[in-house]
């Protein structure tokens, strides 16, 4: 018997143990924590993961791995397979969203068939070894967005968060903060810890990841995303990632057996 239970998990006699549960769309997990850390993967469909100063938009060849003790929030934009795993470590980890290999991709799957407790199961204590070799080789990406804390800076932000397709420079969007131009230039570097151009960049790329996840039309992708033409958009979708919208989406593990 399996558990879908993250409880369950926390005190195994193994050091990484993986929970597979299915997710409807829309469904919202409330800020919680966990006594281990936790990669937060989804074999199918894409979540939104926030804690009090970051937000995540990550997609299914993406996972977040989140410490121990940290608050979090996940919610699910269209049908997710999700395999969590647990992973009891001594070394202190940092919030990180990783590349997820086919290989690793394969062995988190195979884990998630063996028993809870596979503690004197060779195989399953092989595919684990696995696995924690994979993660510590897998690559760190800059997928977070920051989230200020100086109140004026806020204001714009959430705009932005709310619709990323405003087209409004930083000049425009201060007139309703009470802060000049400069001074909001100045909190994205020490709130955000990057240019507001970096973190509208941001936004928008998450936002194109939730939608591309729920297929929609790149056209449409492009036009909530604040691009002005789709060629415009998959310019700047392949500048940064490397792969068009479409070659992206068609990679994603979507359909499971």
């Amino acid at each position: 018997m399996r558990s879908i239970d993250p409880s369950d998990y926390q005190d195994l006699p193994q050091n990484l143990a993986v929970m597979a549960k299915r997710f409807a769309d829309g469904f919202v997990i409330k800020p919680h924590q966990h006594l281990r850390d936790q990669l937060i993967y989804a074999v199918s469909g894409v979540m939104r993961i926030g804690t009090p100063e970051d937000a995540w938009v990550v997609p299914p060849d993406r996972a977040l791995l989140m410490p121990a003790g940290i608050e979090h929030s996940i919610e699910v934009c269209g049908d997710v397979e999700m395999r969590t795993l647990y992973i009891a470590s001594t070394i202190p980890t940092k919030i990180k969203v990783l590349m997820v290999s086919p290989l690793l991709r394969e062995l988190i799957t195979a884990l998630a068939f063996e028993p809870m407790d596979y503690s004197g199961n060779r195989r399953a204590e092989q595919i684990a070894e696995l696995i924690t070799t994979e993660l510590a080789a897998a690559t760190a990406l800059p997928l977070n967005i920051p989230l200020p804390r100086d109140s004026r800076l806020q204001q714009v932000c959430q705009r932005l968060l709310i619709n990323p397709s405003l087209m409004l420079s930083l000049e425009e969007l201060a007139e309703q903060t009470g802060a000049s131009p400069k001074t909001l230039a100045r909190l994205c570097r020490s709130d955000l810890g990057m240019t507001f151009s970096v973190w509208r960049r941001r936004v928008r790329f998450s936002k194109a990841f939730e939608l591309l996840g729920s297929n929609h039309p790149i056209k449409d992708v492009a036009r909530r995303c604040g691009y002005e033409s789709p060629s415009a958009f998959t310019f700047a979708f392949k500048k940064e990632f490397g792969a068009s919208p479409t070659g992206f989406r068609e990679d994603w593990p979507f359909d499971i057996d």
